[in-house]
């Protein structure tokens, strides 16, 4: 399936791409490689082929999931302009 270079410049607008007449062959080209490298990999026979979930076999260390605060309530209260109660403190906004 070869991509004309109409339906390119088609592609193009509905891509928000600006394309000049000149750049339309190249990227019929570009774009018809990449359709011709997906055609091969239809080919390959892939039966018996258990789906992969990442490239890397390693598994991800999990930590526990417990809730809690962190125990960093006066370095994250450092930062705030105005605190309260051991919370953030917002001044009024009437309207």
């Amino acid at each position: 399936m070869a991509l004309t270079d109409q339906e390119v410049a088609h592609i193009a607008k509905l891509a928000r791409i600006r394309l000049s007449g000149d750049e339309l062959p190249h990227y019929a080209g570009e774009i018809n490689g990449i359709l011709k490298w997906i055609e091969q990999l239809s080919e390959v026979n892939t039966d018996g082929v258990e789906a992969l979930l990442s490239v890397s076999n390693q598994l991800l260390p999990w930590r526990a999931d417990v809730v809690n605060d962190g125990n960093q309530q006066e370095a994250v209260l450092k930062n705030a302009p105005m605190s309260s109660y051991g919370c953030f403190a917002v001044p009024k906004v009437l309207e």
